[in-house]
């Protein structure tokens, strides 16, 4: 069989995987990565079953910045869409998956940090204290 061929077929048996299996040993934010290091938002609104206007709601940003290339690939919106995959990928194994993550994400308060939401967080700009309040977890630290 030529190597062409071979990696035909691996394409096709990763995206008939479901999404965990398909992305075990690879970085799941990188995942989510074109060559150059941008944040596909296709790919990201795709793996959490969301509309790309859903996907700049759950991070803070207007319809327009999602939908229009040359606003995508602008630093706040890479920013932020990263932040999001960031802290979904450090409790998705906690949670029980990604979808469970993105629950968690956009509706459990936390109180240590006034009851808002990571989602609530990370639009405010303040993915760093979510961020911080994870490690303080990690560490045995109580919620």
């Amino acid at each position: 069989m030529s190597v062409e061929a071979k990696g035909i077929g691996r394409k096709r048996a990763a995206a008939t995987m479901p999404p965990a299996i398909a992305l075990a040993g690879q970085g799941f934010v990188t995942h989510f990565l074109d060559q150059g290091g941008i944040v596909d938002m296709e790919r990201v609104a795709d793996m959490f079953r969301m509309t790309k206007g859903q996907l700049a709601e759950t991070v803070g940003l207007g319809a327009a910045t999602i939908g229009k290339a040359e606003r995508r690939t602008a630093p706040r919106a890479q920013s932020r869409v990263r932040e999001m995959l960031e802290i979904v990928a450090r409790i998705r194994d906690w949670a029980g998956g990604e979808t469970q993550a993105m629950a968690w994400y956009r509706s459990q308060p936390i109180p240590a940090l006034d009851g808002r939401t990571p989602e609530a967080l990370v639009k405010a700009g303040e993915a760093g204290a979510v961020r911080d309040y994870l490690d303080h977890l990690a560490l045995g630290g109580f919620a």
